[in-house]
C-alpha cells in the first residue's frame, strides 16, 4: 500500500519538526518524519476535537 503523506508548509526538514499525516480508509495517521516506524492511527473525530482544542489554545503550555 502506497501512503501519501503530507506535512505543513510551517515544518522544516533542517530542523527536524515534522509532523506528518495521512489517509487510509476511514483512519489518519500520524508519523514523526524522523520516526518513520511509530505511527499513530486515529479516527477523523478524535482528530478533529483535538485540533479544535489546539485552536482553543488548550494545549499552549507544551510548546512554552
Amino acid at each position: 500500500m502506497d501512503i501519501q503523506w503530507q506535512k505543513s508548509s510551517f515544518s522544516t526538514d533542517s530542523e527536524g519538526n515534522c509532523l506528518e499525516l495521512a489517509e487510509v480508509g476511514d483512519e489518519i495517521l500520524l508519523r514523526e518524519s524522523d520516526n518513520g516506524d511509530v505511527i499513530i492511527r486515529t479516527s477523523r473525530a478524535k482528530l478533529r476535537a483535538f485540533f479544535r482544542g489546539v485552536e482553543a489554545r488548550e494545549f499552549d503550555r507544551f510548546t512554552e
